[in-house]
């Protein structure tokens, strides 16, 4: 059976789809690195909703997939950036999808962390904005969950300098009850982060950034870092005080920043690894035997499906995500809160699948196939 896809120009091209998957087995947590998947939620499509509406959350389908993503072992980073913070989902429908959440990894063992971040304000003082940092702490705590302190427009917004990071950090890592998961998301991600930690300087930002961490270790577990640069992930990595992990975000370098180097490695907390779960789930265990080329062989041809997943604009990477797991089976539609699902073109969408069916992510590549179908006879492409 083969497909037609369109390019970039236009112009239809045959592609004939794999006929098997990957060969991948759940298995139990990592020994050698600790792994979080930013998950995605799944939309309810028989919602009456617009895209400015409160996100209608198919519940059922959102955990299950939760579910699959523990069954390989892997943790799940909960209402991050991956799960449209910001972008569809307000903080009344991630206070409930942290509360659903951490109370189903409670019941079949799974790991969690959940952000924390000020999405119930748009905008305030510096007072503020510290109230709303914790008021979701005190959700995320008395859920049993991890916190991960995410970056916050409204801070950015707010903030005069590096002294006000300083303090308001300062002040919800001395009030913390456990060591949280400090994030530094870069503005590729979100524009409104643009000189988050005080400067647009990013030696200067990064100066700071590692000012709050020398000045609690004992309150940060690690930091997540999504600049999409390698080197400074590393430079960054290489001065933090013993203890505190890094957790790699860059969804562009990731197989050689957790493989690492003779001076340390990254551990990871990624969005690529929920389309990408049971085939990373693979490779961090063969690392888990010291085998660093088998995990590069495997982890290595992803690279090229996640760098298109997060082209520019970066932020819209959460509608690949979702595609793809409405291809692989773990939904029923290619809906998104927000409306999302037309933030990416039908190329896009046609090389994401072709990328992705070459990989063998797809548990039943003929099922992906008729969906792929379905979506290109909407555009008006007949087979």
């Amino acid at each position: 059976m083969t497909i037609r896809l369109p390019g970039a120009g236009g112009a239809l091209r045959t592609y004939e789809p794999r006929t098997e998957p990957l060969a991948v087995t759940p298995g139990t947590p990592f020994t050698s690195r600790t792994v979080f998947s930013a998950a995605h939620v799944v939309a309810d499509p028989f919602a009456n909703v617009s895209p400015d509406s409160p996100a209608a959350v198919d519940w059922d389908a959102t955990l299950a997939f939760r579910r699959h993503l523990w069954s390989h072992g892997l943790g799940v980073a909960e209402a991050m950036d991956t799960a449209q913070r910001g972008m569809g989902l307000d903080w009344a429908g991630a206070a409930e999808l942290i509360r659903r959440s951490a109370a189903e990894a409670k019941s079949v063992g799974g790991r969690i962390a959940c952000g924390v971040g000020t999405d119930q304000i748009t905008s305030g003082s510096l007072a503020e904005v510290r109230a709303a940092y914790e008021e979701q702490l005190a959700v995320v705590e008395e859920s049993g969950a991890q916190a991960i302190l995410m970056a916050s427009r409204a801070l950015a917004a707010a903030a005069s300098g590096p002294e006000d990071y300083l303090e308001v950090y300062g002040h919800l890592l001395r009030q913390s009850a456990e060591p949280v998961v400090l994030h530094w998301l870069g503005p590729m991600f979100d524009p409104a982060l643009e000189g988050y930690w005080g400067s647009a300087d990013l030696d200067a930002a990064t100066d700071t950034f590692l000012e709050v961490i020398a000045a609690h270790p004992d309150k940060v577990d690690g930091i997540k870092v999504s600049l999409l640069d390698a080197q400074r992930e590393i430079d960054i990595r290489r001065r933090l005080p013993k203890g505190v992990r890094c957790y790699t975000g860059d969804d562009f370098n990731y197989p050689e920043l957790i493989a690492g180097d003779e001076q340390g490695f990254s551990h990871a907390l990624l969005g690529i690894f929920d389309p990408l779960g049971p085939l990373a789930a693979q490779a961090v265990r063969a690392l888990d035997t010291g085998d660093v080329q088998g995990f590069r062989d495997l982890l290595d041809p992803t690279v090229g499906l996640s760098r298109h997943l997060f082209q520019t604009p970066t932020r819209f990477y959460k509608t690949g995500v979702v595609f793809l797991a409405w291809l692989a089976g773990h939904q029923s539609h290619f809906t998104m809160v927000g409306g999302l699902q037309s933030a990416r073109s039908l190329p896009h969408f046609a090389t994401a699948y072709e990328l992705a069916d070459g990989l063998g992510l797809f548990p039943d590549p003929k099922l992906a196939e008729e969906r792929m179908k379905t979506l290109l006879s909407m555009y008006g492409v007949n087979q």
